[in-house]
């Protein structure tokens, strides 16, 4: 009886723990749910305590320290979610992931981890953008050390952020002295509501003991990032979605960001309106005004974003009505977030997690009338390890912008800064050079130079010109390139390259002129006579790639010398799949490659084409799953057959 009372006992405890802990868990969730991240943290590392360990516990956890900007702890629980063994985890937190390592400084992991995460997302800009430059923190070194930065005397123990220009002041958001009552609490991150203050700028760049700002523009909710007109009568700002200064909330419970204007007239702020274009549904918040005061920009989740915010566009009409909402477009907005723009001259200045950084938010620059939109890294002190954003510049290089780095004074802190070299948009190193005949020195005109990155991609194709001279400019973000040349009559040639980043490289490249070959026979392969690497296809893909372009090029200029040369296209499948489906998938891969060379100039009259699926394999991989990746890569195959 004891023992049968014992069991039951501990039964209906292990029960209630069971039950007490899915109730925490709920209450976490709902927390979470209702972005109260601070109350969701501690319950959920209280459920971990006690040994309650998911998946999505880890998840949350990571996504409400990473939201509230504490990158650290977010690296923790990112960290244990990715290590869980037999869990498919989506690549966004592997991206995540990689964000929050940069915090701390381990920049060789997050890399590993972006690596991972570039090939679970392939047409995602941010993978894209890793791809395009692996060198990124070497790009950013060529801008970092250009400014003096200090901290401002008037940063309080809590948030200070978003300074903005108005007339000989300074006016920002802070946290500072709004009240410590339960209706003045924010439950996202357990801060106090945010206030605009204002602040004088003294003659030597200090700025005074600030004060509140306009009683009108201020109320019970968030006032934020402003921007002032030139001569200071027209305000546009950051409010919260609120009716007589109370919360309005959406059906997820949420409270979106609006902007709203206001007009000064006779020293008072009134005719304080929303914009047109907010809405209760997705936010609209931290204005920009252009040098014309034609154009605002502004941040924003509404339709047609590409990430968690986009930075958009819309025109200012002489009458104060407004256009329509225009995405900046993926060449400056990621799947990320893009925030607090700012426009000095013609330079539009953002906030990005999205585009290669430090870690959090980076500060980055981009020309707006140029034709090429190169975003650039503002490189170190402006940016580190941590959240780095809002900012503002005036016309002689001075300026403020705001950062969460820990030797701050409180949770963001303004920075003041004074520019001592402009920012070089002219990011790209250059390669030069000259083409000419070993035997007589002579230049070479139309060589064809094409250009590998170190992915074996062509990312560029020109020709020499007439004194056998070529240049062009490279994108800074690569340093390591192929140089391969060819020309009709001449062995092709190849070269290795490392250029420096911001330099010139200058080459000159000698040709050997083609040496008379015996006749090719009937029934030879063309590659293999010339003895080029095989023309080899990627898995399950019928595309011709970077380095079978180079050998169609080769090979096309020898049939261009040997016009009475006619030529069968045989293309072959490794063993996986169907036999139905690499028969197919041959043909498709046949037909891909006489269309490349009938690109090059060759006659279809004189190529045929034909697929043999799986049905010449090269080597005793039948069983596709016993081979290696190499050894099934050598079967996708085309080959180029001399019939007549």
């Amino acid at each position: 009886m004891k023992i049968i009372l014992k069991t039951t006992i501990t039964i209906i405890l292990f029960s209630s723990l069971i039950n007490a802990q899915e109730q925490k868990a709920k209450r976490a969730d709902k927390n979470f749910d209702d972005y109260a991240f601070v109350d969701a943290i501690e319950n959920y590392e209280q459920l971990v305590n006690e040994g309650y360990s998911k998946e999505d516990i880890f998840k949350r956890l990571g996504n409400a320290n990473y939201l509230n900007a504490k990158y650290g702890k977010a690296t923790e629980w990112y960290g244990k979610l990715l290590n869980l063994e037999a869990v498919e985890i989506e690549g966004e937190y592997m991206y995540r992931y990689a964000q929050c390592l940069k915090s701390i400084g381990n920049y060789k992991e997050a890399d590993f981890w972006m690596t991972k995460f570039e090939k679970t997302k392939i047409n995602d800009k941010r993978a894209n953008l890793f791809s395009e430059k692996p060198n990124y923190l070497e790009e950013i070194k060529l801008n970092s050390g250009r400014y003096y930065i200090s901290n401002l005397d008037v940063n309080s123990t809590v948030s200070d952020f978003s300074p903005a220009y108005y007339k000989e002041k300074l006016v920002f958001s802070t946290a500072r002295d709004s009240g410590i009552t339960s209706r003045n609490i924010h439950q996202w991150n357990k801060g106090s509501f945010l206030n605009l203050y204002e602040a004088s700028i003294t003659e030597d760049g200090k700025v005074s003991e600030p004060k509140r700002f306009s009683k009108k523009i201020n109320t019970k909710t968030h006032e934020a990032s402003a921007v002032f007109t030139k001569d200071g009568n027209t305000v546009y700002f950051t409010r919260n979605n609120s009716q007589n200064g109370k919360f309005e909330r959406d059906d997820e419970g949420i409270s979106r960001l609006k902007i709203y204007r206001a007009i000064l007239d006779e020293g008072e702020w009134s005719n304080i309106q929303e914009l047109p274009f907010n809405s209760d549904s997705y936010s609209v918040a931290h204005p920009a005004l252009s040098n014309d005061e034609k154009t605002l920009y502004f941040s924003s989740d509404m339709p047609g974003n590409f990430g968690a915010s986009d930075i958009f566009k819309v025109s200012i009409e002489d009458n104060g009505s407004f256009g329509v909402p225009e995405n900046l477009g993926h060449e400056i907005n990621t799947e990320s977030r893009e925030t607090f723009p700012f426009v000095s001259k013609d330079i539009l200045y953002f906030a990005s997690d999205g585009h290669p950084g430090l870690g959090g938010l980076d500060v980055f620059a981009v020309m707006l009338n140029g034709s090429k939109k190169d975003v650039i890294n503002l490189g170190e002190p402006i940016n580190g390890r941590e959240d780095d954003f809002s900012y503002i510049v005036d016309d002689n290089g001075k300026g403020y912008f705001a950062s969460n780095r820990t030797e701050g004074k409180g949770d963001d802190d303004i920075y003041s800064f004074v520019e001592n070299q402009p920012l070089n948009f002219s990011c790209f190193s250059n390669l030069e050079g000259m083409v000419v005949s070993l035997e007589t020195k002579e230049p070479i005109d139309e060589a064809n130079i094409s250009i590998l990155d170190e992915y074996d991609n062509i990312v560029y194709d020109l020709a020499t010109a007439k004194d056998g001279g070529f240049e062009t400019e490279l994108d800074c973000g690569k340093k390591n390139y192929k140089i391969v040349i060819s020309k009709e009559g001449y062995q092709s040639a190849s070269k290795n390259v490392t250029i420096e980043l911001g330099q010139t490289e200058q080459l000159k490249i000698q040709l050997l002129q083609a040496t008379i070959e015996e006749s090719i026979k009937r029934g030879s392969d063309l590659i293999s006579y010339l003895e080029l690497d095989p023309i080899l296809f990627d898995i399950d893909k019928a595309e011709i790639r970077s380095d079978a372009q180079l050998i169609l090029k080769v090979a096309a200029n020898y049939l261009q010398e040997n016009s009475d040369l006619k030529i069968e296209i045989r293309s072959h499948t490794d063993a996986k799949a169907s036999d139905e489906y690499n028969q197919k998938l041959s043909n498709q891969r046949a037909k891909a490659t006489r269309d490349y060379l009938v690109n090059l100039g060759i006659s279809t009259a004189r190529i045929s084409y034909d697929g043999f699926g799986e049905g010449n394999l090269l080597n005793d991989c039948k069983q596709w799953k016993n081979c290696s990746a190499q050894e099934n890569l050598k079967n996708r195959r085309s080959e180029i057959i001399i019939v007549d």
